[in-house]
């Protein structure tokens, strides 16, 4: 995977606005050295990769009407106020050895591609030439600095041309590793001014933007049509469609589609209404979203003459394995690497997320330290079938080094085939083969053909092709798990009702969230995230009353829902499957809880728009329902 990063600085020609943004990933590097014949010792050390980009006025960009320009001329005093508009040095560093560039665009009033100048009672001067006439129009020259590093232009800019209206590449350099000198482009302004044009001060901005490696051009901006909730990858490289939600007039309220696309080696953390919230994620009007969150507007605000709404996927890059028990302790720990918590009031950014990989099946997942204090994937579980083999031990939850069935989901040994209830006959089953690929026949019968460690047919973990609803197959409902299949269960144990299992699906290091009725609340970990943590210690109306305690058609429980939906949280309406067919697509939410209710039944989460029973409530065995993991470490 090329490393890609965006640093961007802007250059206001009439007043000056900079800002630096710098990132660093890792390029590791090792030596080894050897005394003798006997001794080896060997040294391994991190460089970080930085790159940034800054400016240096030469010329203050500054053009008054009339006594600083005057109209109809370039050089009524003998000047060329080409020149003498403004002039700006930008530096920039980058020891990627991939290289690097640097792109311009128009900027004015934060909106990019706006290449005017604005001035009193919104008169404009647009882009041009530079060349005399009766037309005002400002425009850019680029220029070099002597240096090491300098650049090679792209357009060779022998005259003013037109600032762009879209990203235009200017300038592309080899790795800098010389921070101090870097390497430099200078931009000169140029304006002419009609006599016709209104005197005043115009204002105008350009964005310039460094993208790295070399052969990387800069995302931009969608443009949505007016009535439409749209969604976008925001990635070169991808996989997945999606299509558009209409909004009507009348409408105050969406919920949000989940989502749909996927990035190797990224995980997916939500939808922003910002492309480039990466580089600048405390700008102003940012806004980060959950891939089912209700959202509030008022009536009309994405229809008419307005603009729709565009969001764009927010992709973290993975940090390391979900099995790295150091890289885990790092990120969910409170260490000064560590992930802050995720407030739920909807103001949490990029420092609650990171991601991490499976190393089953090369899967990517986001993740985050949410309300309880804990992390957790905060996408759903997608493994299927492996092809790691689990000889080192320790890929699955509770299990250690494989024999016969070690290129199955990093799991031991075959189950016992001694089961007579239909209920718990939908169980893990391996087909016996040295693979260990299960048969995907659906079906409650007791035949071991028919155990199933996942549902998982073409209704279920398949990409829609442009989904414009919740109903739609959506990637990242992920598959759909037997209570039996999430807990990895090879002995058909915890059956008893309030047992929880030791082992599952999860990663090593990673388990299923426990559950529970009122008499194991303590215990109950979903109850700790929705009640104790996103809703504060507020317990649901009928508390007292109920043997299984659960927020429904409450305040409280179309609150709890939302956040539990929103962002960072980002449980999904991801529905639930039963013998061959999905159901609630959209509409409902279900996971898994490791804790038995007996032979036939254990408990699980599950939301809707109305409530949420947070652990407490429970559903067959044999039902297909999704899986989140959370790290076992402080559990």
């Amino acid at each position: 995977m090329k490393k890609k990063a965006i640093y961007d600085i802007l250059i206001n020609p009439m007043l000056v606005l900079v800002f630096m943004t710098t990132l660093a990933g890792f390029v590791l590097a090792s030596s080894s050295v050897s005394a003798d014949d006997s001794y080896v010792s060997t040294a391994t050390i991190r460089v970080a990769e930085s790159c940034s980009i800054t400016s240096t006025l030469d010329i203050p960009h500054i053009a008054l009407l009339p006594a600083g320009i005057y109209s109809g001329n370039y050089n009524s005093d003998g000047h060329d106020y080409r020149n003498g508009i403004g002039k700006t040095t930008i530096k920039a560093f980058c020891n990627d050895s991939a290289g690097f560039s640097i792109y311009a665009i128009g900027y004015t009033n934060d909106t990019f591609g706006n290449n005017t100048l604005i001035g009193p009672d919104n008169n404009t001067i647009v882009t041009g030439t530079g060349t005399s006439g009766e037309t005002s129009n400002w425009a850019m020259k680029i220029g070099t600095v002597a240096g090491t590093y300098a650049p090679t232009l792209e357009n060779g800019y022998g005259s003013f041309k037109a600032v762009p209206s879209t990203y235009d590449k200017i300038a592309s350099f080899n790795s800098v590793t010389d921070l101090t000198n870097g390497s430099s482009i200078t931009t000169t302004y140029a304006a002419y001014i009609a006599s016709t044009q209104a005197p005043g001060t115009y204002n105008g901005k350009v964005k310039y933007t460094l993208v790295h490696p070399v052969d990387e051009a800069p995302l931009q901006p969608e443009t949505t049509d007016p009535g439409k909730i749209c969604y976008y990858a925001n990635a070169r490289t991808y996989e997945g469609t999606m299509g558009c939600q209409t909004v009507s007039t009348t409408a105050t309220s969406a919920t949000l589609l989940a989502d749909n696309f996927s990035r190797s080696g990224y995980g997916f953390a939500g939808w922003s209404n910002k492309f480039d919230y990466a580089t600048n994620p405390n700008q102003e009007g940012i806004k980060f979203y959950g891939p089912n969150e209700d959202i509030t507007f008022t009536a009309g605000q994405y229809t008419g003459t307005n603009n729709g709404l565009s969001l764009y996927a927010i992709w973290v890059k993975s940090q390391g394995s979900l099995q790295d028990g150091s890289k885990v302790a790092e990120l969910c720990g409170t260490g000064i690497n560590a992930l802050t918590t995720a407030p739920t009031n909807g103001t949490a950014n990029l420092s609650s997320v990171s991601a991490l990989t499976d190393q089953r099946d090369n899967n990517t997942y986001a993740i985050a330290k949410l309300a309880d204090g804990k992390c957790w994937m905060i996408e759903n579980l997608r493994l299927e079938s492996t092809n790691s083999d689990n000889s080192t031990g320790n890929l699955a939850q509770g299990y250690g080094k494989s024999t016969t069935y070690g290129n199955f989901s990093g799991l031991a040994d075959a189950e016992s085939t001694g089961f007579t209830s239909t209920y718990t006959a939908n169980s893990l089953y391996y087909s016996g083969t040295q693979e260990g690929t299960a048969s995907i026949d659906i079906g409650t019968s007791n035949n071991p053909g028919y155990r199933m460690p996942r549902y998982n047919n073409i209704n279920t973990f398949t990409r829609a092709s442009s989904p414009t609803g919740n109903n739609n197959n959506m990637y990242s409902y992920g598959n759909y798990y037997t209570w039996h299949a999430a807990i990895a269960d090879l002995t058909y144990n915890g059956t008893n009702n309030q047992s929880t299992t030791g082992t599952s699906l999860c990663p090593a290091g990673w388990h299923l969230p426990k559950g529970g009725n009122k008499s194991n609340e303590a215990n109950n970990e979903l109850w700790s995230l929705v009640v104790d943590g996103i809703n504060g210690g507020t317990k649901p109306a009928n508390y007292d009353s109920s043997t299984y305690p659960y927020y429904t058609g409450t305040p409280e429980g179309s609150d709890a829902s939302n956040k539990l939906r929103a962002y960072p949280n980002n449980f999904l309406y991801s529905g639930l499957f039963t013998t061959s067919s999905a159901y609630s697509r959209g509409s409902n939410g279900l996971y898994w809880s490791s804790t038995a209710n007996g032979n036939n039944s254990s408990y699980r989460l599950y939301l809707s728009s109305s409530g949420v029973h947070p652990g407490t409530n429970n559903n067959n065995k044999y039902y297909g329902l999704s899986i989140r993991c959370t790290a076992s470490a402080g559990s």
